[in-house]
């Protein structure tokens, strides 16, 4: 994951770094055809230049941002896996399970929703 080599080697915590190159592993395993990138000092996920998913970590948790649509839609999802949640971004405590499946679904969906989107955002 050489795009993502700079934002991962700043992360302090080697359990905290370990834990993202896995899901970055993941990612790419499952996705294949999605572009990594780091814009805004931040690692995301693009498809033909459209915004799908980005990440950022913080001392408790990592923050998942699958624009608000995607927060939106699974929202029952995101409240069962209790997470915490805003309009733009999912908190993931560093001590809770990822729910795989869930983040299949939003990058899934995100990429459908987003299929014939010219804009890096939603307009």
């Amino acid at each position: 994951m050489e795009v993502f080599a700079d934002f991962l080697s700043k992360i302090e915590n080697s359990q905290h770094r370990k834990r993202m190159e896995e899901l970055f592993d993941w990612i790419q395993e499952q996705f294949p055809t999605l572009e990594p990138v780091i814009k805004w000092n931040q690692p995301m996920y693009t498809d033909h230049g459209t915004f799908i998913i980005g990440f950022s970590v913080a001392k408790h948790h990592m923050s998942v941002a699958p624009e608000q649509p995607g927060i939106t839609r699974f929202t029952d999802q995101i409240e069962e896996a209790g997470y915490d949640y805003t309009k733009e971004l999912i908190r993931i405590k560093w001590n809770s399970s990822v729910d795989y499946d869930l983040l299949e679904e939003i990058i899934a969906f995100n990429i459908m929703d987003k299929a014939d989107c010219s804009t890096f955002w939603r307009k």
